[in-house]
């Protein structure tokens, strides 16, 4: 097995290019990798694309034989051939998958994956009390596209009243706890406190993080019209202590929301990873165009040992760049195997009876289990899509919270909003089903969920209050028939 940093060595190295490189790399979808590897072979000469296998008429077991050389991690999961074509994802699993669609080309319509989305998937997988909860929910939705919170605490709370009576002081740490979520800076109320939240994550060691923290803290307004010998007097260092701490604040994210954005409505996505069965087994392998097929330029490569000087120097800066690179695909490649194949032991019954067997899961199980950081998880999963043989899905998809159950054991939000789903499609649509009786009805199946909680995840769901329902159902009905015997033209019997 190979070594693992801890979490404080990866915090310490967070600075060199090699690792800002491969954290990129690993948040990026497959087709944003596509993208970025074709601008990398573009501006470097030492890279280029590999010949692409012909898999036009290959066995489904030798299609992900061409994924294989992106990770070493994937020969256990592609060790025995598949038969028929693409995986054969339907086998003793398809007939039984509902919506899924089966495509040729693995894509799929995309759904938005907002800042929101993102922020609120790591509040409801943290650990935080109900009261905690509904403020980073408050919080959160005040959150601008650009990852900022316009509204002071004041207001925010004066307006949540009095569904929610909390003052600013109870709702300051948990915005504290908000901006040190991916990215990290989200939720901040102005740029200098984004840059400090964005400091603050790296260890005190980084060079330069006590001058950067003291600039973004107090200078950082009049950091345009300040020269360097200014502003080494102001910050009481060597003008070359204050060069890498300008250097340090220009490497951080000022707008930590402008990464996430609204699909265009047609936007599809391609999958990073297919999950199919086996002989009663799950498998896991990387799409067939998720590890983008790169290699070294050899004719460079050989140019470089009969060359000196300066043109040996710009090629030797390239060609580390370029192992820099592919070392970097190659662990993306490493991280997303190993957490979508934790996901899938985690939630095999998911894939195999739906959303109501979806267990509770969060990202720090996930973490945990793996010895990676969760902010590592959040990255591999963001985005990214799996085609498993119930659809396309988001990886965001296989974590769900938790809600106690009178067995001891715990049911996920997924899956009580799913059974609620099902409860509201078989109730006599002339008696709808309240709120408090779809409660009682869970209580009895021992799930016990207040009415409130109901309430808030049929608005999810989308599904009308019972009156309303009521109205639906009278207006949809057809008129009652006439139970006498039918007047002829004249009026008479």
């Amino acid at each position: 097995m190979k070594p693992r940093l801890s979490h404080s060595v990866q915090q310490q190295l967070v600075l060199t290019p090699q690792l800002r490189q491969a954290i990129r790399l690993l948040q990026l979808s497959s087709v944003e990798l596509e993208a970025e590897i074709a601008e990398a072979v573009a501006s470097n000469p030492l890279l280029d694309w590999t010949e692409e296998q012909d898999t036009d008429g290959a066995d489904a077991g030798e299609l992900p034989e061409a994924v294989e050389t992106a990770s070493e991690a994937v020969s256990d999961a592609v060790s025995e051939p598949e038969p028929g074509p693409e995986f054969d994802l339907w086998q003793e699993h398809g007939s039984r998958a509902t919506g899924a669609e089966h495509s040729d080309d693995f894509a799929q319509q995309a759904t938005e994956d907002s800042l929101r989305d993102h922020l609120l998937l790591q509040l409801h997988l943290g650990h935080f009390s109900p009261l905690e909860t509904r403020i980073g929910v408050a919080l959160i939705e005040s959150i601008d596209d650009d990852g900022y919170l316009r509204d002071d605490l004041d207001t925010l709370a004066a307006s949540l009243r009095p569904e929610l009576d909390v003052s600013p002081e109870q709702m300051l740490p948990v915005l504290h706890r908000i901006q040190c979520f991916d990215p990290i800076g989200s939720g901040a109320r102005n740029v200098g406190e984004c840059l400090q939240a964005q400091l603050r994550a790296l260890t005190d060691n980084t060079p330069g993080r006590g001058l950067a923290l003291l600039l973004v803290t107090s200078l950082l307004d009049r950091l345009p019209r300040l020269g360097l010998g200014e502003l080494a007097a102001k910050l009481d260092c060597s003008p070359a202590d204050a060069s890498v701490a300008v250097a340090l604040v220009q490497s951080l994210d000022p707008r930590p929301g402008s990464r996430f954005g609204a699909l265009p409505a047609d936007a599809y996505v391609r999958p990073d990873c297919v999950i199919w069965r086996h002989q009663g087994l799950w498998k896991v392998a990387l799409a067939p165009d998720a590890q983008p097929r790169i290699g070294l330029q050899q004719d460079y490569q050989r140019l470089l040992e009969r060359t000196s000087g300066a043109d040996a120097e710009y090629l030797r800066g390239h060609l580390q760049e370029a192992r820099w690179l592919l070392k970097a695909l190659e662990s993306r490649a490493d991280t997303l195997l190993r957490v979508v194949r934790c996901l899938v032991r985690e939630q095999a019954g998911f894939l195999e009876f739906g959303p109501q067997a979806l267990r509770p899961l969060t990202l720090r199980e996930i973490a945990t289990e793996l010895e990676l950081h969760e902010s590592t998880v959040s990255r591999a999963v963001a985005g990214k899509f799996a085609h498993t043989p119930r659809g396309t899905l988001p990886l965001r998809a296989f974590f769900a919270s938790g809600i106690g159950t009178d067995a001891g054991g715990s049911a996920s939000s997924t899956a009580i909003q799913d059974r609620i789903r099902k409860l509201v499609a078989n109730e006599d649509p002339r008696k709808p089903l309240s709120d408090a009786k779809l409660a009682d009805t869970l209580k009895k199946e021992g799930v016990p969920v207040a009415r409130r909680t109901i309430a808030k995840y049929r608005e999810a769901l989308q599904i009308p209050a019972s009156h309303e329902r009521v109205r639906v159902a009278s207006a949809i009905a057809p008129a009652p028939r006439p139970t006498g015997p039918r007047p002829t033209a004249e009026g008479g019997p």
